[in-house]
């Protein structure tokens, strides 16, 4: 009678594994799997028998081999890996050296931005100085009433202006004669209700400059009207010079005596000495640091209250 407790062969049954299994490594470089590895090193292990066991040799000798695989395939890992980064890093120190080189030239491009920007102000304002020098003959004359019988004649009128307001000029011999004068600009607008200013070029630089310092002094009139004569100045310069306007009017009448010098210059008298000003900023920064003027200055809020 077969005895029924008899050891049973054992099954040599494969695990349901599935085949060709690969590890992705960087960038799809492949690399057998290390579970496959193993299965193939299970295979090829010895096999145990009823009586006989695996010799300490033959089981040194599979750990051996199994070791020597997966020690294979972390070398090439290993070496995959350093390919990389070695690839990452060269990519890494050119894209430095660019960036450095983009870095160059912006520096260079701003320098020469920069220097370009100085050269057009330079220009800009030795072209605007030319054009105001070529008007220093010139007065500007403000409020002159449109009348046909004014704008036919404006050489007589400016000569009837000088006999009303400083004859002095004429009695002294100047030269009052006026090379031309006309109203800017040449067509008037219906929708201005204010007259056109008018221009005049004198044939003397001395007079005009007499006439000038006159009407510094005093308001001029003709006929009677409230008319106002100045520099004669290219638009620009007109237009920083009207940047002063608030400021100037409140020095006034704080008894400052202000000043428009040329080109667009502030100067104001104050606690004994004169002082002058390029810029609006340069000029509230000093009347913030006064606490006499601290506060009188301030054109936004002037503005805000005009509106």
């Amino acid at each position: 009678m077969t005895n029924s407790t008899e050891a049973q062969k054992p099954q040599n049954t494969k695990k349901n594994k599935k085949k060709g299994a690969t590890l992705d490594t960087f960038y799809g470089a492949k690399i057998q799997n290390t579970e496959q590895i193993e299965e193939d090193i299970q295979e090829n292990s010895p096999k145990s028998s009823k009586g006989n066991r695996n010799s300490p040799q033959t089981h040194e000798e599979f750990e051996s081999e199994r070791t020597k695989k997966m020690e294979a395939l972390w070398e090439e890992k290993w070496e995959m890996m350093q390919k990389k980064f070695t690839h990452l890093q060269n990519q890494f120190d050119q894209t430095v050296k660019e960036n450095q080189a983009l870095k160059q030239e912006l520096i260079k491009q701003s320098q020469n931005t920069k220097k370009l920007e100085e050269n057009i102000k330079y220009l800009t304002d030795k072209v605007i100085d030319l054009e105001n020098r070529g008007r220093r003959e010139n007065l500007r004359i403000i409020g002159l009433p449109e009348k046909p019988e004014i704008n036919t004649k404006l050489d007589m009128v400016i000569q009837d202006i000088i006999k009303e307001n400083c004859p002095e000029i004429l009695e002294q011999g100047g030269n009052t004669a006026t090379d031309r004068a006309h109203r800017t600009p040449s067509t008037l607008n219906p929708q201005k209700t204010t007259p056109r200013n008018v221009i005049a070029k004198f044939q003397s630089y001395q007079t005009k400059e007499k006439i000038l310092q006159e009407a510094r002094k005093r308001q001029f009139r003709y006929k009677g009207m409230p008319i106002r004569v100045t520099q004669d100045l290219a638009s620009s310069t007109l237009n920083d010079r009207k940047a002063w306007n608030m400021i100037f009017r409140k020095a006034r009448e704080l008894g400052l005596q202000p000043r428009i010098s040329y080109p667009a210059k502030l100067t104001i008298y104050f606690q004994g000495k004169v002082w002058a000003f390029n810029k609006i900023e340069d000029f509230q920064l000093f009347a913030k640091k006064r606490p006499e003027l601290c506060g009188k200055f301030d054109t936004e809020n002037q503005r805000a209250r005009n509106t």
